[in-house]
């Protein structure tokens, strides 16, 4: 599903026009990256929670060259979902 499916899904659920679903969405992702990258989690009850997890300095190898690089610390943004969300889709793919 791409954002404007989205968009005109919430459309048409909330009556709002389909310019003002795409600004929220894309106020929705500015919000997350934002505060991503002042590494705040973002919980969202009964959706999931946005978080970095951090990955520790290491040695690489680039497989095209052989050639051992170093990599240094870095944040990964991850995205987990919640209970509730896992069991509302698992509930519904079995019906």
């Amino acid at each position: 599903m791409t954002r404007a499916q989205i968009a005109s899904q919430i459309s048409d659920a909330t009556g709002i026009s389909k310019k003002e679903a795409e600004i929220v969405i894309e106020g929705f992702i500015s919000v997350v990256i934002d505060s991503l990258s002042k590494n705040e989690n973002v919980e969202i009850r009964g959706f999931g929670t946005f978080k970095n997890v951090v990955r520790e300095p290491m040695k690489a190898r680039n497989p095209k060259t052989g050639e051992t690089i170093q990599l240094g610390k870095r944040f990964i943004p991850k995205f987990k979902v919640s209970k509730e969300f896992k069991t509302i889709v698992q509930d519904r793919l079995t019906k």
